[in-house]
């Protein structure tokens, strides 16, 4: 087995993870807010974030304790109508256990399913696929920094028992997923044309993709 195995594994992301996932134009913008808002209204650890290799993002939800299937749905059934009240339902997609398959993998020829970090995931909002295969240290890497959601933490928000404001624009608790710590010189390189608005949009994506290949330097 390994190292991405054993974090798939660990998070039972094939067993008992629920998936949310949102397609068509802007779909990270609004699923940005689900993923800032479990943090800061419900205090929940960060859910993975993927793209789907095919036409939107997913947030990967791993539990403690596998959850019923009638629980599982209105989990999710609460987040959307939290934060996604203003979405088309059709665009709207839940998975519960056997959840979608567990990314990465090939959707369509050339057409890759990957887990993502925060700070990558906008570069993929025209087309949310890797054209090659994530390197598995890479993809082991941000599943490390997950936590599963405690069965206590579920059935509060089941209940309604969490804060009622809405998600703020704050920065979550802890480093965001796959962030933090010294990099080496080529991943700063790399970030930086990722970033840089005044680089060309096709150039900022091969640097996201090449930071998803191969990992922290």
């Amino acid at each position: 087995m390994n190292r991405l195995q054993s974090e798939q594994l660990r998070l039972d992301l094939a067993g008992s993870a629920l998936v949310l996932e949102l397609s068509g134009p802007g779909a990270w913008d609004a699923l940005a807010r689900v993923w800032q808002g479990v943090q800061a209204d419900l205090q929940l650890p960060a859910p993975a974030i993927a793209v789907n290799g095919g036409d939107g993002y997913q947030l990967w939800f791993a539990l403690s304790q596998a959850a019923p299937a009638a629980q599982a749905a209105a989990f999710l059934a609460a987040l959307r109508s939290r934060y996604l009240a203003d979405i088309a339902p059709e665009r709207i997609r839940t998975h519960t256990p056997p959840a979608v398959g567990v990314p990465p993998l090939e959707q369509s020829p050339g057409r890759w399913s990957a887990f993502v970090a925060p700070d990558l995931a906008a570069v993929f909002a025209d087309d949310p696929c890797l054209d090659l295969a994530p390197g598995a240290d890479a993809q082991a890497d941000l599943l490390s920094r997950l936590q599963t959601i405690a069965p206590a933490d579920f059935e509060r928000v089941l209940s309604g028992a969490g804060p009622s404001a809405p998600a703020r624009d704050v920065q979550p608790r802890g480093d965001p997923v796959g962030t933090g710590g010294a990099q080496s010189d080529p991943r700063r390189f790399l970030e930086g044309v990722m970033n840089d608005p005044d680089v060309a949009l096709s150039l900022r994506v091969e640097a996201a993709k090449a930071l998803l290949r191969h990992g922290p330097g």
